[in-house]
């Protein structure tokens, strides 16, 4: 188990999107907007053939530790079930994904909101999910509220894997939500440090995805 999530987290850790901006446009994401490196910096930065490129492997990232996991299940011995080790084990494999993407040490620390490498252990471990990830995404970008779209499909993720799936349907849901949750609120930079009140940064950063605006 610590290999696979070891290995996970190392994989999911390449920071595509920083790579491709450097690549094509000279910029640093963590010094784009509000910092995140993610797809939308890319696309800000450098267009969309850089953000497809970039973005196809930032979802595969995400697909490599569940994978592993899968097949460490099928080597494992029938005690415990093959089936309890491959959902427990996808689901640390999915959250330590997440994790590096989030907080890549080769970015100090900072990173993106892990919604394309949740997209990646989906799609190996349990596809409804993709399915609701993408489809907040899409209303998200259609709404022109993408902040609010995507924190409620992360809060539904476990609602619906643990319909779909039972107990371990609920588990990999809450290792993907968790993360990605900590970082919108933890950001890439500390949240004393953002304009309002505490609960107001709080609010903003969890809903919104973005600092309050600073008051004049």
């Amino acid at each position: 188990m610590p290999a696979v999530a070891a290995a996970s987290f190392l994989a999911a850790s390449v920071p595509f999107s920083q790579l491709a901006a450097r690549r094509f446009a000279g910029a640093d994401l963590r010094r784009v907007g509000n910092g995140t490196v993610s797809g939308t910096a890319l696309y800000d930065v450098a267009g969309f053939w850089p953000l497809a490129a970039a973005g196809i492997l930032e979802v595969a990232k995400g697909a490599v530790g569940p994978a592993l996991a899968r097949r460490a299940a099928l080597w494992a011995a029938q005690d415990p079930p093959p089936g309890r080790v491959r959902s427990h084990l996808g689901a640390l494999a999915a959250c330590t994904a997440i994790a590096g993407h989030d907080w890549s040490p080769w970015l100090g620390g900072a990173g993106g909101r892990g919604l394309s490498p949740a997209l990646g252990a989906t799609l190996v471990l349990a596809p409804e999910g993709t399915a609701v990830l993408v489809l907040g995404m899409a209303i998200g970008r259609l709404l022109r509220q993408s902040g609010i779209a995507t924190l409620l499909a992360s809060l539904a993720l476990p609602v619906v894997l643990g319909v779909r799936r039972g107990r371990s349907g609920a588990v990999l849901g809450l290792c993907i939500c968790v993360p990605m949750l900590a970082k919108r609120v933890l950001g890439n930079s500390p949240l004393r440090s953002a304009p309002g009140a505490p609960i107001s940064r709080l609010v903003s950063r969890l809903v919104f995805d973005r600092d309050p605006a600073p008051t004049r």
